[in-house]
């Protein structure tokens, strides 16, 4: 049993946290937290129209600090799984640094400052999909979805594709086609990059009693099912050149990239299924975050460029 610290004990005789500030920032998940800002950013940049440059700072921080509620909510409610998967358990509330109640009420306080910030100071449109988002993240996906379904992080990954559709929102108060389809790359890279990891941490997740795809359909149909949205993803990627909203600077290395992630989709179909090293699910997973960076900096390129030659034009 813990020895508690009497320091850590007011007169009152209520336990003090012993959190740092490291600890709480941990709660944000802030590597999710920097995919969710760049997107977001992609989103906000690319729209049509621009924004007063104060308002877009208000409005990628806003997202941020949603982006960050949602990982605080996620970790409070998941703290029992946390604790026993080998990739989780030093978090801050399965370690015992941050109590429960504290990350829940962290969680609670960050959400409705970051919709109401981007509500009152930006507009409605886009508080209004950040609030759903941290809604759909932090009670569809992690308090239903996750522990029910092995197609949890399928449903679930829409949660992760607003951020765009957001920053976009932000600035013209609208929704289109363009920040659709840029929610639509997001939303079926997930599957994929989250089974690629699932294949080769499958033993943590049924340790957690978590249906991911390997442990409920077995490993050779998740397999299957990478390599299908592979094949689905790569044409999505090029979409936006294909309609017209990029220049074939991006249209080429969306193809190539396209192409890369079905290529290692491809060796991940093809591993044998006493494969254990699965060198070849580790290089996808790899490859996957590279894909998504690269694909939405390159559409940020293009679209900051297109916009430079156009006014240069003028």
């Amino acid at each position: 049993m813990a020895l508690v610290d009497e320091n850590s004990i007011d007169e009152a005789g209520f336990r003090m946290s012993e959190a740092t500030a490291g600890d709480f920032f941990a709660l944000l998940k802030p590597r999710v937290m920097s995919l969710v800002v760049f997107t977001a950013f992609v989103g906000l940049v690319a729209a049509p129209v621009t924004i007063n440059p104060l308002l877009a700072v208000i409005a990628i921080l806003a997202i941020a600090i949603g982006a960050g509620a949602s990982g605080a909510l996620n970790m409070w409610y998941d703290a029992d799984i946390d604790a026993v998967m080998t990739r989780t358990s030093n978090r801050p509330v399965p370690a015992g640094r941050v109590r429960p109640g504290e990350a829940l009420a962290f969680g609670l306080v960050l959400s409705v400052l970051s919709v109401m910030t981007l509500g009152v100071l930006v507009n409605w449109l886009s508080a209004t999909l950040l609030a759903f988002t941290i809604f759909f993240y932090a009670v569809v996906y992690t308090m239903w979805l996750k522990r029910w379904t092995p197609q949890n992080i399928v449903i679930g990954g829409a949660a992760g594709a607003f951020p765009p559709v957001i920053g976009w929102a932000a600035v013209t108060g609208s929704v289109s086609l363009e920040s659709i389809i840029l929610f639509l790359i997001i939303f079926l890279w997930t599957p994929p990059h989250f089974w690629a990891l699932a294949l080769f941490k499958s033993e943590d997740y049924g340790r957690a009693g978590i249906p991911m795809m390997p442990n409920v359909a077995g490993e050779a149909s998740t397999r299957r099912q990478i390599f299908a949205y592979a094949l689905v993803l790569a044409p999505v990627g090029v979409l936006p050149w294909l309609l017209g909203y990029t220049t074939p600077f991006y249209g080429v290395a969306a193809l190539l990239l396209g192409a890369g992630f079905v290529w290692y989709a491809w060796k991940v179909l093809g591993m044998a299924d006493d494969d254990r090293a699965m060198r070849p699910a580790k290089a996808l997973f790899a490859y996957s975050l590279l894909y998504l960076f690269a694909i939405f900096a390159v559409y940020l390129a293009d679209s900051v460029i297109g916009r430079v030659l156009a006014a240069g034009g003028s």
